[in-house]
């Protein structure tokens, strides 16, 4: 089965190294720079899984993700939240917004696919 990830950062540098990766394991990707673009691809497209910066220019990851929630056509999309702050309490902040994972930034290149694989196939939580 092919899987389509819609991969939200604004940062074109960490888009480009996540698309690569998801590109070159058969996964169709979205790419969107910002939180308003990214809640207009995800309600378009419904891709099986968002993965979403928390710091976005426009509207935060947080906010996006608790709207993605509320849109009954969005509101079962598996979201991971990235971010570069490694602290317990983001991670909170991540899972009450609605997100069903969590990852932090840098993103560890050789788990990312079974991270996402272990969420999108119900084999297990992330981390």
């Amino acid at each position: 089965m092919t899987y389509t990830i819609l991969v939200v950062d604004d940062s074109a540098l960490n888009r480009k190294l996540v698309t690569t990766i998801l590109k070159a394991k058969q996964f169709d990707v979205l790419e969107a720079e910002d939180g308003e673009q990214a809640f207009d691809l995800a309600a378009a497209h419904q891709p099986d899984l968002v993965l979403m910066d928390v710091q976005l220019p426009k509207e935060d990851g947080y906010s996006v993700t608790r709207r993605l929630r509320q849109n009954p056509s969005t509101q079962s999309l598996k979201i991971i939240a990235l971010t570069a702050h490694a602290m317990a309490q983001e991670e909170e902040r991540a899972r009450e917004a609605g997100c069903d994972g969590y990852l932090s930034k840098p993103i560890d290149t050789r788990t990312l696919v079974p991270n996402i694989l272990a969420l999108l196939e119900g084999s297990g939580d992330l981390p």
